[in-house]
């Protein structure tokens, strides 16, 4: 992955402001570690970090392109699928390539036909292109929403970056929340509604749209591509042929690359199936398959069947190794391990999420960052597919609300009385819920199963999957699967049933999650009832850094002692989650 950031000013001569993009830069230096770039002229910056995947040596950004009439300047994250099939199109129409890079496709796409290019575009990216002479910032973001963009704006300008805290870099950008803010963290966390930043009147260009930001008209913004219903017109053998052409199409598209790649491999049916695809591609060029898996520490002494994981990945992964012939790599994860890692997770992500959830994936992508650079997962394929029992469950699937948050008296009570009111009344979580239903694509006349299906995959592709792909943005490189089954057993308080964990072990950890929830708690306090409070980002990695300091100490002193008693776990874990009725579970 690599990194963007920038500004426009129509008041400013932003050459004088050098230093303040360059620690822009350097804030998202973990995304880009390989080049990096800054464009600098009267009125725009522009800011790049690069992780290279297509020809290394050419593909440097900012990029810049003339033809004749206007100057281009490009910053571009992400990657194109199909750029050979647009290059070839625009050969045809007299234009020349001097690299082999997807930039200089994309940038000459955007040359030859503005705005209308994105339509063009099978992949993920978020880029923006600076047109010198018009004066004219173009942005634009994937169908999907795979590579974030958000921004800032100014009286005078525009500000945007790949992440939070890119964007908070610059002096211009106060580090605040509003009450909105507070409601993105206590009742939609870790997840946020589409297009909002959670930092006060910071925002994000939504999935599948564009914008134009001019000293005119400052900024328009406009949707380039959204879902349809269409009637189902194949029949079982027709689809089934249909959709496997779709996923060995996708699999095989996303194996080109310049630098090593490889294949997340859990032994269950999604990276299965693209380890397997991926295989046969590289045994037809002479190659061998590089697979990665995770286990954790006495994961087969302590492993537990549930409605969700009935049998342990390890075995299913042995009977894969065997039928692919790959090269296979373990990494085996232990609680400390785990407990180290929240504070680097936190301070990625910019804001709370998944807690360990995000640690453990961040420590397995960091071992496989030392064979390959790029790595292909199944992630995102329940929400696609069906996988999730909001899905399948009658009764779950017709309770009103989002399905894997069906109540949120208990994020609640993590705020001040007169705070929690504000919130209850605003009904912020039932206006999205009903928000989203509205963005559903219909059938004329469709109602029952087929409408609540509709409607199922709608809030799964605007919310759930986007927190899924948030989670794997911020790892060190583009790896995504996911490996942990999370239960929510009462709102806020993710319950983790631990693949690998003993009981120790994991009271340990649930102290931990408990403990960062009441960090949570008493941030709100602070930023709410203070006007001098520092910066949010800085604020909750030191907490969490001091979280993390305290609990290696607990756990020591209970391993020592190798006892943990009931009394020890905390008695408000009992008060809020001993629940005899248990709620669904979430594959995360």
């Amino acid at each position: 992955m690599c990194g963007i950031a920038g500004m426009i000013d129509f008041q400013q001569d932003l050459r004088q402001q050098a230093q303040v993009f360059e620690t822009m830069q350097k804030v998202l230096g973990r995304r880009g570690p390989d080049q990096n770039g800054i464009f600098l002229t009267e009125h725009a910056a522009m800011v790049h970090t690069r992780l290279a995947v297509i020809d290394p040596e050419n593909g440097k950004q900012p990029m810049q392109f003339t033809d004749g009439q206007e100057n281009y300047t490009v910053v571009y994250n992400g990657e194109l699928y199909n750029t050979e099939e647009i290059r070839n199109k625009l050969k045809q129409e007299q234009i020349d390539f001097i690299t082999h890079a997807d930039t200089e496709v994309l940038l000459k796409a955007y040359m030859q036909y503005g705005a209308e290019c994105v339509k063009l575009f099978n992949g993920i990216f978020a880029f923006a292109v600076w047109e010198e002479k018009k004066q004219r910032l173009f942005l634009a973001r994937d169908r999907i929403g795979v590579k974030p963009l958000f921004y800032y704006q100014t009286d005078a300008g525009l500000i945007f970056g790949s992440e939070l805290k890119a964007v908070l870099a610059h002096p211009a950008v106060p580090h605040e929340i509003d009450m909105n803010g507070i409601s993105q963290l206590l009742l939609f966390g870790p997840g946020r509604t589409p297009g909002c930043g959670v930092f006060r009147n910071m925002k994000e260009i939504l999935p599948a749209h564009c914008a134009y930001y001019t000293r005119e008209y400052g900024l328009q913004i406009s949707c380039y591509w959204q879902l349809e219903a269409q009637e189902h017109k194949e029949n079982f053998a027709q689809t089934a042929e249909h959709v496997r052409f779709l996923l060995t199409d996708a699999i095989q598209r996303q194996l080109v690359s310049d630098v090593p790649i490889g294949t997340f491999l859990s032994g269950g049916l999604d990276s299965s199936l693209i380890s397997s695809v991926a295989a046969r591609e590289f045994a037809k060029q002479g190659r061998t398959l590089h697979t990665f898996s995770v286990d954790y520490r006495d994961n087969d002494k302590y492993f537990k069947k549930s409605k969700f994981q009935p049998n342990s990945d390890p075995e299913f992964i042995r009977h894969m190794q065997s039928y692919l012939n790959a090269e296979h790599h373990w990494t085996v994860i232990d609680t400390p391990q785990l407990a180290g890692a929240l504070y680097d997770a936190v301070q990625a992500r910019d804001l709370p999420g998944m807690v360990d959830v995000d640690a453990s994936l961040l420590l397995f992508c960091k071992e496989i960052k030392q064979h390959v650079t790029v790595a292909l997962s199944g992630e995102c394929a329940d929400e696609l597919f069906g996988g999730y029992p909001w899905y399948r469950d009658p009764e779950i699937r017709a309770a009103y609300g989002f399905p894997w948050s069906q109540s949120t008296a208990y994020r609640l009570t993590f705020a001040k009385p007169e705070i929690a009111q504000i919130l209850e009344k605003n009904h912020d979580i039932d206006h999205e819920y009903q928000a989203t239903l509205q963005r559903t694509a219909l059938l004329p006349g469709e109602s029952g199963t087929e409408k609540r299906m509709k409607e199922m995959m709608r809030l799964n592709l605007d919310w759930f999957m986007q927190t899924l792909l948030e989670r794997n943005d911020i790892k060190e490189n583009k790896i995504y699967r996911r490996y942990f089954n999370i239960y929510i057993q009462s709102p806020s308080l993710f319950y983790l049933n631990r693949k690998g964990f003993s009981d120790r072990k994991t009271v340990c950890l649930y102290i931990k999650i408990l403990n960062f929830l009441h960090e949570i708690s008493r941030l709100l306090h602070k930023i709410f009832h203070s006007k001098n409070e520092e910066a949010f980002l800085i604020w909750i990695s030191y907490r969490m850094k001091r979280i993390t300091q305290q609990n290696r100490l607990q756990y020591q002193i209970r391993k020592q002692n190798r006892l943990i008693t009931r009394k020890s776990l905390s008695c408000q874990y009992f008060r809020h989650s001993q629940k005899k009725k248990k709620c669904p579970a979430v594959s995360g």
